[in-house]
């Protein structure tokens, strides 16, 4: 079967766990298939499809992968891929996954298979972070581990990364729940930059970023029964992930809080390029272009690029719109 296909079947299989979620009434326990126990944490009664790092270069595979442990105390780990035959330095992406804090792994196949294609077609060596999932670890776990992995990468003495990375042009991608973690990635690391010397940070690829707020938004409100992603199960999983006793408006939710970031204003000083995607057949569309006129006030190095259509999770799941993504990439690039 064909990377792309595989693709798509992956994230059809997810999305159907969504189909049976038509009204703001119904259960979205079941619709999403867990279970939340007594003690916080979850049952998780389907797991989505996994594949195994492919690190033999005799394999047809569009890019090596090899999987490494960040932190054993809390089972962080990454997946690195590295384009076949490589003779120079090149682009670093550390990417984070989707899954609404909740689900996914950096071994789901949704997510390999779009990794794999991205080190192929941008000529990037990708680190996939195996990041803590909510509500066994609310945030901000996640995003302590999207700064770990930065420390990490800076100090590592695998090959993968020492003889192929340029650490002077690294980017910070993520997608739904993981474009909100790159975010918030992006800000702590401005912060920081010379503790995460030599790793030079240039940009923040954000892919139909997970942002809410408490009141809501036209696109909200239009697509809150939408089969893909109705607004009754986002709202699951901001409750399941946001700190116990936050509502909606809390930061990690909310970008736009109290103005924005100050450190948004270090991100304009450093030049950081930034790109936002998504689409109006997603009910988060208005969040993220509410992210993106924060970020054109901020005077930010922004583009946008949003389509008329689509879904959520269409860049990852749809292969041409992948190649929209991968396009811009290189363009950061140049």
């Amino acid at each position: 079967m064909s990377v792309s296909i595989r693709i798509v079947i992956t994230a059809f299989c997810f999305h159907l766990l969504l189909l049976l979620v038509n009204s703001s009434d119904m259960d979205p326990y079941k619709a999403l298939h867990i279970i939340l126990n007594h003690d916080g944490t979850l049952t998780r009664l389907q797991t989505p499809p996994q594949s195994q790092p492919s690190p033999d270069p005799n394999l047809p595979t569009p890019a090596l992968s090899k999987d490494l442990p960040i932190n054993k105390l809390k089972h962080t780990w990454a997946r690195i891929y590295l384009p076949h035959k490589t003779h120079s330095k090149l682009p670093l992406i550390v990417f984070y996954h989707g899954g609404g804090f909740i689900f996914y792994s950096a071994a789901s196949t949704y997510f390999h298979d779009f990794c794999a294609n991205l080190a192929n077609q941008t000529q990037s060596v990708v680190v996939s972070l195996e990041y803590r999932l909510a509500p066994e670890h609310r945030l901000p776990a996640a995003y302590e581990d999207s700064v770990e992995v930065l420390h990490w990468i800076k100090s590592s003495n695998d090959p993968w990364l020492t003889r192929h990375v340029d650490y002077s042009r690294c980017y910070l991608m993520g997608e739904s729940a993981g474009g909100n973690i790159a975010y918030t990635a992006g800000l702590r690391a401005a912060a920081i930059v010379d503790q995460i010397k030599p790793l030079n940070i240039k940009g923040l690829i954000l892919i139909q970023p997970f942002f809410g707020g408490t009141k809501r938004t036209p696109s909200e409100i239009r697509l809150e029964k939408d089969w893909n992603l109705p607004l009754v199960v986002t709202d699951l999983m901001w409750n399941l992930s946001l700190p116990v006793g936050a509502n909606r408006d809390h930061e990690y939710s909310n970008p736009t809080v109290n103005g924005g970031a100050k450190v948004l204003d270090q991100i304009r000083l450093f030049g950081w390029k930034v790109g936002v995607f998504g689409c109006d057949g997603d009910q988060l569309v208005d969040r993220q272009r509410e992210l993106l006129k924060l970020l054109e006030d901020k005077s930010v190095n922004v583009v946008g690029q949003f389509y008329t259509g689509g879904r959520h999770g269409i860049f990852i799941g749809d292969p041409s719109m992948s190649q929209k993504v991968f396009h811009l990439v290189k363009s950061f690039y140049s």
